[in-house]
C-alpha cells in the first residue's frame, strides 16, 4: 500500500490535501511539523513526502536535505509560495523531485503526486476495484455488474474512475468536466456531463450509487451509507 506523508502546519490546507490525495491502496498521514514527521519516517513505510517549506519548528529545506541524506530514493514534493523562487531553486538542487506553488489546483497536485509515485514504483500494479456487486478493472478496461460484463466508452471510464476513486467525496461539476474532457477543447457544455452521468447510471444500474448533489456535483455513495 502506498503511504503519503503530508508535512503542512496549516490545518485547513492539511485536511484539504488529505482529502484530495485519498485513494484506494493508499494511506495518507499528516503531520504539522518536522518533529512528528521524523517519527513517522522512522517507520520506514513512506512512499512520498509532500513538504511545506515554511514549518513552525524549522525550514522545510533543511528537512528535505535530512530526508535525502538518509533516503535519497524517497520522492519529495515541495509546497512553496509564489515569491520563493530562490527556495525552489535550492530545493531542486537539494534533491526535491518536484514543487507546487501556492495557491494551486488540487487536480494538478494529484497529477504531480501520482507521477512521482509512478516514477518511484513503476512495477506496482493496482488491483481491480470491487464495490458490492461491482468489479471495475481500469487497466484491462473490464467492468462487471455481478457476472455481466458492461462496455463503457473512454469518457464513461474516466468519469467512473474519478467517482469510485473518490467515493464518499462530492466531486464538483466543474472539476469533473476539467478532468474528464482533457482533449484541449476550449469549452465543454456541462450538459455533456449530465448526459454521461445518466448513461453511466443506466449501463451500471447504479442510480443508488451515483448520487446528484444538487447545485454542486456528483458523488459515488456506497449503498449502505
Amino acid at each position: 500500500m502506498e503511504q503519503i506523508l503530508i508535512v503542512e502546519d496549516d490545518i485547513a490546507l492539511n485536511k484539504g490535501l488529505c482529502k484530495a490525495l485519498k485513494a484506494d491502496n493508499r494511506q495518507v498521514i499528516s503531520c504539522p511539523d518536522m518533529k512528528s514527521a521524523r517519527k513517522q519516517l522512522l517507520c520506514g513505510t513512506v512512499s512520498l513526502v509532500l513538504l511545506d517549506i515554511n514549518l513552525p519548528d524549522g525550514s522545510g529545506l533543511d528537512f528535505l536535505r535530512e530526508i535525502k541524506n538518509t533516503s535519497i530514493q524517497l520522492p519529495v514534493v515541495l509546497l512553496t509560495s509564489n515569491d520563493t523562487d530562490l527556495d525552489i531553486v535550492e530545493g531542486l538542487e537539494q534533491g526535491a523531485d518536484d514543487y507546487i506553488t501556492k495557491p494551486f489546483s488540487l487536480s494538478v497536485l494529484r497529477a504531480r503526486v501520482n507521477t512521482q509515485l509512478r516514477k518511484a514504483h513503476p512495477n506496482i500494479t493496482h488491483t481491480s476495484i470491487k464495490i458490492d456487486h461491482f468489479t471495475f478493472d481500469f487497466s484491462s478496461m473490464q467492468f462487471h455488474v455481478g457476472d455481466k460484463c458492461v462496455e463503457l466508452s473512454k469518457t464513461e471510464q474516466k468519469l467512473l474512475r474519478l467517482l469510485v476513486e473518490n467515493r464518499g467525496i462530492v466531486m464538483q461539476r466543474s472539476e469533473l468536466v476539467d478532468r474528464v474532457w482533457t482533449d484541449g477543447a476550449a469549452y465543454v457544455d456541462e450538459n455533456a456531463l449530465s448526459v454521461t452521468i445518466k448513461r453511466l447510471r443506466d449501463k451500471l444500474n447504479a442510480s443508488d450509487y451515483i448520487k446528484t448533489i444538487y447545485g454542486i456535483g456528483y458523488s459515488w455513495v456506497n449503498h449502505d451509507e
